[in-house]
């Protein structure tokens, strides 16, 4: 049992340090990790990881509410939207078979790999005057449902808005309940249509729905006798000081370089899952 616990939290700190060093991303890996490390069920290692997911983010979304830049009421509307949207990913999580589950996970994580490694390749663009002004001068396209008003720097609520919201978390919750994620690959370039928040805000307000969504999971799993506290434990106790570490030396690696090497690991990763699949089969 000790030999558990100490995998389980060399396991946590491994995600949470990943979390830290890349912004995004390592929560993820922390199902994958649980699969092949203590060869656990999917159904099994979606809980845990909802934790580790949860209480990571958790701490995000103090930081971004301490300095008020969480849009609350939108991470509300929509961690309500997936907190109806998760028991029916958990339900079926426990109901699909491990390896179509594990399958459908890896496709998952090979797309947020690829989509990780494009983004960090990407030339960030550098402004100047001229192109500001070139730019002011362009046609604009259609503008976002949700807007800010720069008087309160809050969201203007219309319907377009709310059903653009609803529809997000409720698609963040499904996945959170069926593969044990935390939604932010799909809240995040949710928020970033939908609105036009900073980046700032939109990490802050997603990290806000994370939590919730999370918190949702875990609960239904331990109402329902299925969490696995042994391992959950520990696994949450090490992903928290793994990303308390990581903060100290994020800033001062690259992190291009680093969503690169993450998105390398991501895709070895899901490939050794499909094939661990096929050869069980």
């Amino acid at each position: 049992m000790e030999s558990i616990y100490a995998v389980g939290a060399s396991l946590g700190a491994i995600v949470g340090l990943i979390l830290a060093l890349t912004g995004a991303g390592g929560a993820i890996l922390a199902v994958p990790l649980l699969v092949f490390c203590l060869h656990l069920r999917m159904a099994e290692a979606g809980p845990i990881a909802l934790l580790a997911v949860g209480v990571s983010a958790a701490v995000g979304a103090l930081i971004g509410l301490r300095a008020g830049i969480v849009r609350y009421r939108a991470a509300a509307m929509m961690a309500a939207s997936g907190v109806l949207a998760s028991p029916v990913g958990l339900w079926l999580a426990h109901r699909v078979p491990n390896g179509p589950l594990t399958v459908l996970f890896a496709i998952v994580l090979g797309w947020v790999a690829v989509r990780m490694f494009r983004q960090s390749r990407a030339p960030q663009p550098v402004a100047s005057a001229a192109s500001v002004a070139s730019t002011a001068m362009l046609p604009q396209g259609p503008l976002p449902p949700c807007q800010l008003d720069d008087a309160t720097g809050r969201f203007v609520w219309t319907a377009s808005c709310t059903r653009a919201l609803a529809a997000s978390g409720i698609g963040a919750g499904f996945l959170s309940g069926l593969l044990g994620v935390g939604g932010g690959f799909v809240i995040v370039p949710a928020l970033r249509r939908a609105t036009n928040a900073p980046v700032k805000t939109i990490v802050a307000t997603s990290l806000a729905v994370i939590t919730l969504v999370s918190a949702s999971g875990v609960v239904s799993t331990a109402l329902a006798g299925n969490m696995n506290w042994h391992v959950a434990a520990p696994f949450a106790a090490g992903a928290m000081l793994g990303m308390l570490v990581g903060r100290l030396f994020a800033s001062r690696l690259s992190g291009q370089r680093l969503q690169q090497g993450f998105a390398v690991v991501a895709g070895l990763i899901a490939i050794g899952m499909v094939v661990k699949v096929v050869l069980a089969v």
